[in-house]
């Protein structure tokens, strides 16, 4: 069988729908010996390539920006045009970018990461928020099987658009082997020197934007600041989109110098960071998976995370469920973890345990079930 994979997001780095397409492909062509993919990705510019190992595959680029992209996807679907003629020959096609193109004889599957524009649409950008409320019909009906990424966002699907569960298979993501807990007291010495200037800290890592509700982490900080907590906050991510009321939120609440801003941050680096941090806090308002705190899990990271969505789900009783709303109550979390060393060993081994069931090689696995269901 030939496999179109859809790997934009990973092309172009679009951190959570990016990992899960760089390391699902990956991990399929790892395991599977029978089937042939190809990457299908969209730019106007023909020297992007994918990372390794995903280099060696045969790719396929539509020479187009997002936006003509997306919408040229949207018009196929709505009258009903079929865009063979213009992709790569495949039995199959793999969606993973809430972007699905309309074929007449290829079978599909589409990824649902999640469905948050229908929730907080206030949280996406105008344009983003049209295009997905006038295409998401389209894609959820035409696909032959979806893949949700937790139960959450499977029910939220079958709710917001009357699908049947039969068509939807949750498949949970997985967590790159290469995030660890950190051995090397040095090497984590040198981060903890080079990222926070030598002082204890709390980690957030994912996209700065207001889902993310990066703003109550600052008031919980500047309550703990009042008690006379010494850490630091260090914010390792790249900017969204609306993300410059998180930036003048830090300013307006004085915790500028308080606050670090790290911007992209390598695995490398990433591994050693959650072994240093007293504690990884993740108090976003909505996920449809949630991998962050699951990725601090794997490095032995004691985790706080909001207690909504599809979060518990993913942490089970492995991290401190807060509410995202509530500064003080996210503050009270932080003290007590901090200042609590067996409560941290605690959250520490449970995190481990807990990351250990989710694997991109069983994601790999099932996704192919799906595969082979959907050809036969």
């Amino acid at each position: 069988m030939q496999i179109c994979f859809d790997l934009s997001s990973a092309i172009h780095h679009h951190a959570g729908l990016g990992r899960y397409a760089h390391e699902l492909l990956s991990a399929l062509i790892a395991q599977d010996t029978v089937n042939d993919y190809v990457a299908l990705y969209n730019s106007p510019r023909n020297e992007l390539k994918p990372d390794a190992p995903l280099d060696r595959l045969p790719t396929h680029r539509v020479p187009l920006d997002a936006k003509p992209w997306r919408m040229s996807v949207l018009l196929a679907q709505i009258f009903n045009v079929g865009m063979e003629r213009w992709l790569p020959r495949a039995d199959l096609f793999h969606a993973t970018d809430h972007l699905l193109p309309r074929f007449k004889h290829t079978k599909t599957v589409f990824t649902l990461h999640d469905l948050i524009f229908r929730f907080f649409p206030e949280y996406h950008l105008p344009l983003n928020r049209w295009f997905l409320t006038n295409a998401m019909p389209y894609f959820l009906r035409r696909a032959d099987a979806i893949i949700a990424v937790s139960e959450c966002t499977k029910r939220d699907a079958i709710r917001l658009y009357d699908l049947s569960p039969e068509k939807i298979t949750v498949i949970y993501e997985g967590v790159n082997p290469a995030l660890k807990p950190e051995q090397d007291a040095a090497r984590i010495a040198q981060v903890r020197a080079q990222y926070a200037h030598d002082q204890p800290f709390i980690f957030f890592v994912s996209t700065i934007e207001p889902r993310k509700n990066i703003i109550a982490l600052v008031d919980a900080m500047k309550i703990l600041r009042a008690r006379g907590l010494p850490h630091r906050l260090l914010i390792a991510g790249r900017k969204g989109w609306l993300y410059q009321a998180t930036f003048d939120h830090v300013k307006q609440t004085g915790m500028s110098d308080k606050v670090d801003f790290l911007d992209f941050v390598p695995d490398a680096d990433l591994s050693a960071l959650f072994a240093a941090c007293d504690a990884f806090v993740f108090p976003s308002l909505y996920e449809g998976f949630g991998l962050p705190p699951l990725e601090a899990m794997a490095c032995g990271a004691p985790v706080i995370c909001s207690n909504t969505a599809s979060l518990p789900e993913v942490v089970g009783d492995a991290a401190w469920l807060v509410n995202p709303r509530e500064a003080s109550e996210i503050a009270n979390a932080i003290e007590r973890v901090v200042n609590d060393d067996h409560l941290r060993d605690e959250l520490r081994a449970k995190g481990l345990a807990q990351a250990s069931k989710f694997s991109w090689e069983r994601a790999a696995r099932e996704t192919l079930d799906v595969y082979n269901r959907v050809s036969s």
